[in-house]
């Protein structure tokens, strides 16, 4: 089997498309809880906390120098926690998202395990002509 067939056959498996699928709508789903956080949550409880922005929360270490805010800003040496808050909160909230949705997963699959199941056909037709010679 060579390499090109190798590959295509690993490339085009079901388990490979379902896990692309899965990245890209996960991308997308932290793009969506990165602005709930920072548009939705962190205002409100800046307000609550004396009209606070978290984003702009830092500790500078070297002030910037410059003739330009841009420039100022640039040459600035900081640690920006407010950031990190705000990153850290998103996280919260995605691995909270994310053990609902594998919990439901895991009782769903309790279920599908607990439930009976129907014997194979070739018993059903074995215990048929069983039951027929007995008669």
């Amino acid at each position: 089997m060579g390499m090109v067939s190798e590959f295509k056959e690993f490339a085009v498996k079901g388990n490979m498309l379902d896990m692309a699928v899965g990245i890209i709508m996960g991308g997308a789903f932290g793009t969506i809880i990165k602005s709930l956080v920072a548009d939705v949550i962190m205002p409100p409880i800046g307000l609550l906390m004396g009209g606070v922005d978290f984003s702009t929360l830092k500790l500078v270490l070297k002030e910037g120098t410059g003739d330009t805010a841009d420039a100022i800003a640039a040459s600035q040496v900081s640690i920006n926690y407010g950031n990190f808050i705000n990153a850290l909160i998103a996280f919260l909230i995605v691995a909270f998202v994310l053990f609902q949705i594998i919990k439901g997963m895991n009782k769903f699959k309790k279920k599908e395990e607990a439930a009976p199941k129907a014997p194979p056909a070739q018993e059903v037709l074995l215990a048929e002509i069983r039951d027929l010679l007995k008669k």
